[in-house]
């Protein structure tokens, strides 16, 4: 749970530890140190800021969660779970910016990866439905319902598709 800056601040010491190391003979030390290293570089490509922009996102941090996205520079070598959390949270923060095309692309992307909970899949499917009910695309609108109901959800988001599908008007 570091920033990349943080990352690279420690890649560079345990470097010059390395280094220090190698010259005292002390390889054990040393192959620590390039575990340490290794852990730090896969940890950058494969974990990214994701949790600290999660946490940022749940304290209504939105600026901080933006800036932490951002600095995940390639999201596509992130771990698949981690992946999906960082579709999820930009879907939700171009939400606020009102950017709904940017928006459906995150939460399209965020469906077709795996959650820990099955909730959370439901609630982008719902986030899915909402933005092409904006758009009235109700074929769209019935088929993200569809794929929510078919999922496992808490009785808060069922009321939630119940509501969306009411608003749906009928043929």
């Amino acid at each position: 749970m570091m920033t990349s800056r943080w990352r690279w601040i420690i890649i560079v010491i345990a470097m010059l530890l390395l280094a220090w190391a190698v010259y005292h003979r002390s390889y054990q030390v040393g192959s620590l140190l390039i575990a340490i290293v290794a852990y730090m570089v896969w940890s950058h490509f494969k974990e990214g800021t994701v949790v600290l922009a999660s946490e940022a996102f749940q304290n209504k941090e939105y600026d901080k969660a933006r800036k932490l996205l951002a600095d995940i520079k390639n999201p596509e070598y992130l771990r698949r779970r981690r992946r999906s959390y960082y579709e999820f949270i930009n879907g939700n923060l171009y939400l606020q910016l009102l950017d709904d095309s940017s928006a459906e692309r995150h939460f399209q992307l965020a469906s077709r990866l795996p959650f820990r909970r099955p909730n959370d899949k439901a609630i982008v499917f719902v986030h899915l439905a909402n933005i092409n009910l904006r758009k009235k695309d109700y074929e769209r609108v019935r088929a993200y319902l569809a794929k929510a109901s078919e999922i496992e959800v808490s009785s808060r988001i069922a009321q939630i598709i119940n509501r969306i599908e009411n608003e749906i008007p009928k043929k």
